[in-house]
């Protein structure tokens, strides 16, 4: 992957006098609001994918320093600031983080956590009343040593009923009581016995499970995958080795509950899948219109993501050369999981099991308090930690298709039902269940047709939920 940087001399003509800012003195001193501000509009001003879209953040909207100083004092913070930058109709997913390192450890996995991940789900009839459902435990955590196990229902933290008011306890506090329940799809009932719960910094792998599944002769490989980790991308290629190694006919992939992240590694993925398409074209990208001039000014290739052979570290792919892969899907898929579903679509068969996906089709990368254009982490600023994330291309796969707002629909439609989880993995879990039936030609033994409204789970204030993202070191044009 050759290194290619945007011309100075073109880039001038973007930010004009915001390229003449000065960063700070090293002098560690403690970072002003007016200078934490300065660098979200200039990293705003040359990258945000929607800066046609926000009037302050045109090229002419300031004439010297001393206007844009004023109208970044009419905000109080540097977040305030931000918020107002982005393009609030259109842009459900840019952020900015007060901390990179937080960010940063999200990325590779490490959150602070008690293995817990769940979802809360309104109570039948209520927009008031919550529960909370156990999506799956991650091992070697607080949680796995309590015994939890998917299914469970829970309705209580520390003695309270759970609802739209406080269930946000349950991601800020470091240690909670929750209050164990049983649901039958339409009465939650308390069962008495109470679980105490304690976080600590945990490193979850993405591959939850990756097993070949042996039936009526067929060999058939899961892997329930639950984010796009790229320090796991050497586990994630062992894991197709071994379906290869099984010869597997069929492969189903799990990404119910994955969120996303980087998007070399979902080509990675893809590609691992396939095989048979190395160096075709797998998605392209779209930047703002200034940064999209230059890229195809100096070297279109940047704007075309392509099916690869090998994964990050370099080491060979193992591709399964398949011609059908079916994945399970929920709300709770997306950015590199929709990647990975829309990339594979022009080329091969995706049966889609579940529900729709989020529709999330944009990627962010992080930028620094560094040196202007490219505000890379080696050159931050070491007075301050702050961080954005904002979006800065849409994807679109090799015929074109993009924009998906309201999610990628399922080929089969089923939705989780709270009242029957299923055992993840096992051949009777009612979503494996439904993709196996696909195989085999027969209907889901589970039809689970109403879906609740859930309004949180245990990611949702990671810094890293539902993101897709590129690393400056993953990315040619950066």
């Amino acid at each position: 992957m050759k290194n290619f940087k945007i011309g100075i001399l073109a880039l001038a003509v973007l930010f004009s006098f915001v390229s003449c800012f000065e960063d700070l003195d090293d002098n560690l001193q403690p970072a002003s609001t007016l200078d934490i501000q300065n660098f979200i509009y200039k990293a705003m001003n040359i990258w945000y994918l929607y800066k046609p879209d926000v009037p302050d953040l045109a090229n002419d909207r300031f004439a010297t320093q001393g206007e844009l100083n004023t109208f970044l004092n009419t905000f109080s913070t540097p977040e305030d600031l931000f918020e107002g930058l982005v393009a609030q109709s259109i842009d459900r997913f840019s952020f900015m983080v007060s901390d990179y390192r937080e960010l940063e450890a999200a990325l590779a996995g490490i959150s602070v956590s008690n293995g817990m991940e769940f979802g809360l789900v309104f109570y039948p009839n209520s927009q008031t009343n919550v529960f909370g459902y156990v999506r799956y435990i991650i091992p070697n955590s607080d949680a796995a040593a309590k015994g939890l196990q998917r299914g469970i229902i829970f309705n209580t933290i520390n003695g309270a009923q759970i609802t739209v008011d406080n269930f946000g306890l349950l991601n800020s506090l470091t240690s909670y009581d929750i209050g164990l329940a049983t649901f039958d799809g339409v009465t939650i009932t308390p069962t008495g016995e109470t679980v105490t719960l304690n976080k600590t910094e945990l490193l979850e792998n993405p591959i939850h499970l990756a097993s070949t599944l042996n039936i009526n002769g067929q060999k058939i490989g899961y892997l329930m995958y639950n984010g796009f980790t790229s320090d796991f991308d050497t586990q994630l290629n062992n894991a197709f080795g071994q379906f290869k190694a099984d010869a597997v006919s069929d492969l189903i992939i799990d990404l119910r509950y994955n969120g996303g992240g980087s998007v070399r590694t979902a080509i990675g993925m893809s590609s691992m899948i396939t095989g048979q398409f190395t160096g075709q074209v797998f998605s392209t990208e779209v930047w703002n219109p200034e940064i999209q001039a230059i890229f195809e000014a100096e070297d279109p290739e940047q704007l075309i993501n392509r099916f690869t052979n090998t994964i990050s570290t370099g080491a060979a792919i193992n591709s399964l050369n398949l011609n059908r892969v079916y994945i399970l899907t929920s709300r709770r898929t997306a950015s590199a999981s929709e990647l990975v579903i829309n990339g594979l679509n022009p080329y091969i068969e995706v049966i889609q099991v579940g529900s729709t996906t989020t529709g999330k089709f944009q990627a962010s990368t992080t930028f620094y308090d560094g040196s202007a254009p490219n505000f890379r982490r080696q050159d931050a600023n070491p007075s301050h930690f702050y961080a954005i994330q904002p979006l800065i291309f849409t994807t679109a796969n090799a015929i074109g298709t993009t924009g998906f707002v309201d999610g990628l629909p399922p080929t089969i439609e089923l939705f989780e039902d709270y009242a029957n989880l299923g055992v993840l993995g096992d051949v009777n879990e009612p979503l494996l269940d439904a993709a196996l039936g696909a195989i085999f030609g027969r209907a889901p033994r589970n039809q689970h047709s109403v879906e609740r409204k859930e309004v949180g789970n245990s990611k949702m204030k990671f810094p890293n939920y539902e993101r897709m993202y590129v690393d400056f070191k993953e990315h040619k044009g950066l």
